[in-house]
């Protein structure tokens, strides 16, 4: 079911990990660019740039209990892909380990969700960065498109649900978005309001103690993740999205890192890819000294 490369820095074995990291190198729902199969690889060797000192939180990566279990092996098919995902992500969950998800395409993040909700015994809230709504309830004539992740969870799993740096979507979706009263900040308010105010409505409005947290790498300009699957200019800043991460790790149950596709950069999306789950890492573990 995985097959084994290595992240840095993650040192302990699974039994002992509080963290667990894995890949999934699928993309057959792309719409744009495809390519996202190859980022897990990529994010593993951009680990190797990083000290393993976090200096912000006075963390060590060395003295962290973090698990690499590899590449989980998809199906051509994304439904049995994402059944056969669910079942191999609950009991990391169950375990009570941190799952970590590497993509591929966003649509992987609903069985993660959904496992981690199960696991959690409690009501979970839904936060995403995504330039896109993903708020249909089919793209292409495909239930579990990328484009469909977020409806999909806010009807099957919780409607506890923020999205942050959203500026992309048909008509449709803005209306269906007014309609069922989502919660949502495009980029523009981000910049007109500040991240740190955002941060702190969104706590307030989630009203949970427990959280799934989504990162599409489109959420961020292109200008900072060029090699992605579905690029959106007049994004949110690299440190917009970390005070995203830093600020809301502490309360998250899982978290993934989705839709980086290196072969369309030279490797700085899956840098910084690499680098924002390294903060979540680091923000998860300080507040639970």
């Amino acid at each position: 079911m995985f097959y084994k490369p290595d992240m840095m820095d993650a040192l302990a074995d699974y039994e002992t990990a509080r963290y667990v990291i894995f890949g999934v190198p699928f993309d057959a729902t792309s719409s744009f660019r495809s390519g996202s199969r190859w980022a897990p690889d990529a994010m593993r060797r951009a680990s190797v740039n990083f000290e393993t000192y976090n200096q912000y939180f006075d963390i060590d990566f060395e003295d962290l209990l973090i698990h690499d279990i590899g590449n989980f092996e998809p199906y051509s098919s994304v439904d049995e892909t994402l059944d056969d995902l669910y079942h191999a992500v609950r009991p990391i969950a169950r375990d009570g380990k941190i799952p970590i998800m590497m993509g591929g395409e966003h649509s992987l993040t609903y069985p993660c969700v959904k496992a981690c909700a199960e696991e959690a015994g409690e009501d979970i809230g839904f936060v995403v960065l995504d330039a896109h709504f993903d708020l249909r309830e089919e793209y292409g004539g495909i239930r579990n498109n990328h484009a469909c992740v977020s409806r999909h969870v806010r009807d099957d799993i919780t409607d506890t649900y923020v999205t942050i740096g959203v500026r992309s979507g048909p008509k449709e979706e803005w209306v269906y978005a007014k309609e069922n009263a989502v919660k949502y900040y495009t980029a523009d308010d981000v910049r007109e309001i500040g991240i740190k105010q955002v941060i702190s409505e969104v706590k307030e409005y989630l009203g949970c103690k427990k959280i799934y947290l989504s990162l599409d790498m489109d959420a961020l300009d292109p200008a900072y993740a060029p090699g992605l699957g579905t690029p959106e200019p007049f994004g949110l800043t690299d440190i917009d999205v970390r005070e995203v991460i830093r600020a809301l790790a502490p309360i998250s149950v899982g978290f993934d890192v989705v839709e980086i596709s290196p072969e369309y950069d030279n490797g700085i999306s899956a840098l910084l890819g690499t680098k924002l789950l390294r903060e979540f890492i680091a923000a998860h573990a300080a507040s639970e000294r």
